[in-house]
């Protein structure tokens, strides 16, 4: 081999190492509010189309298409995708059934069809597969951009100025002050912050415990910048839950670390000195407000009851007229969205489209689940929780990608370094 070749091997294999971690960024860094600064009008109504598909998409495809050239035969390259990940090849033909029939019925959310479903399902099947270094590389990634999210949303906070907001057309909607960072919207960044700290409590990582710790602590403090009501109790509930079944099996053993019994003993003389810190600073004033102020969201879930009820069955089964629709919301006073994914996607898409999405979507999970280490109850429950209390999944989002990648990098099936992890395919590095 010569010497030419040589480099141009290295710089393949260095180029092939650097795309999932690219990816990753994209995935989980980069929101509407981002694109808009820049110059890409991603979230509204005007611009071409082009503009409305998230970079990751592209990224996906091209790595996806990149990978069945290299395998000589395309065909038979989809055929062993499907046969290895059974789930994500259903999600991503789901996703291109739902794109066909919005298309053909000139509906709203074409790029949705690609973003939500399409992305998360080629994404397994380009990364699920990759080696133990490449996934610890996308885990650094996927701290990194969590670290910088969260200590964006305190700022936000504390400043009151957001950074990327989303924007509907260059509009900011002036009574949402709650924090955008880099995820833009805040539900679904309540959704992620939660899921992400549930998979730390739940032994997800490869983090020191000390740091597993701060990290728990500042996306914690987060959470409540965001906003998401849903999404602390749910934390609450279920990190307490599993802190205290943790606490009681280790008081069990009669075994303490002398280090652990060190730091909770400082942790609980420190804790009233923060308290009050933040008591005086007006945080809890903040998180009580989050609970008080329910903007029309109840009343908004009891409306969406009676616009299903209200739309013809016949209409329901392969999807109601979208003017139809859209009059109906306004008459029900949801202008701000149908708070459930799957009453969204049944007004707008059908029940036949409702039930092949969500059948897909859960078998997709359940994939997953089984793709990774024991330990995911926590997150996983946690995120099909989240999702149901707002649009999320109804609407275009890459939150089932970023779920994805959370759950992979940080549950993976532990591997020696430069070694496949558990279950990959074979003659792919």
């Amino acid at each position: 081999m010569s010497a030419r070749a040589h480099q141009d091997g290295i710089g393949a294999a260095r180029r092939s190492a650097l795309m999932p971690v690219v990816l990753t960024i994209l995935v989980m860094g980069v929101s509407g509010g981002l694109l808009w600064t820049v110059g890409i009008n991603y979230d509204g109504l005007a611009g071409g189309a082009p503009q409305k598909i998230h970079p990751s998409t592209y990224l996906v495809v091209l790595m996806f298409g990149w990978g069945l050239l290299r395998q000589g035969n395309p065909v038979d390259a989809v055929v062993r995708g499907a046969q290895l990940r059974p789930a994500a090849f259903l999600l991503a033909v789901s996703s291109l059934v739902l794109f066909l029939h919005i298309v053909l019925r000139a509906g709203p959310g074409m790029a949705g069809a690609l973003d939500t479903f399409l992305l998360p399902a080629l994404l397994v099947l380009v990364l699920a597969d990759r080696d133990g270094d490449t996934w610890h590389r996308i885990e650094r990634a996927i701290h990194a951009v969590m670290l910088v999210n969260a200590a964006m949303g305190l700022v936000e906070f504390g400043t009151k100025h957001l950074f990327f907001p989303y924007r509907l057309d260059g509009e900011v909607f002036a009574t949402d002050t709650r924090s955008a960072a880099l995820q833009g919207h805040p539900l679904g960044n309540a959704t992620l912050t939660a899921c992400y700290v549930l998979a730390l409590i739940g032994g997800g990582g490869t983090f020191t415990p000390m740091a597993r710790a701060g990290m728990i602590v500042l996306q914690l403090a987060a959470l409540v910048a965001f906003g998401g009501r849903s999404a602390m109790v749910a934390t609450l509930i279920l990190g307490g839950g599993s802190g205290l079944l943790a606490l009681h099996k280790t008081l069990r053993t009669g075994r303490i670390p002398l280090l652990g019994a060190a730091a909770g003993v400082f942790v609980l003389t420190l804790a009233p000195l923060v308290i009050g810190g933040l008591a005086v600073g007006g945080f809890f004033d903040a998180l009580l407000g989050r609970f008080m102020a329910d903007g029309g969201s109840a009343n908004a879930r009891v409306e969406m009851i009676d616009l299903v009820a209200s739309i013809p069955f016949r209409e329901l089964l392969v999807g109601p007229d979208t003017a139809l629709v859209e009059s109906l919301r306004r008459v029900s006073g949801l202008e701000w969205g149908i708070e459930n994914p799957i009453v969204r996607t049944l007004v707008y898409q059908g029940i036949f489209m409702t039930l092949l999405l969500t059948a897909a979507t859960t078998l997709f999970i359940v994939e997953l689940v089984r793709l990774c280490r024991p330990g995911t109850a926590l997150p996983v429950v946690t995120f099909v929780i989240l999702i149901n209390t707002f649009e999320g999944l109804g609407g275009k989002t890459t939150l089932l990608a970023k779920f994805a990648l959370l759950l992979l990098a940080l549950y993976r099936p532990i591997a020696a370094p430069g070694r496949p992890a558990a279950g990959a395919a074979p003659g792919r590095r």
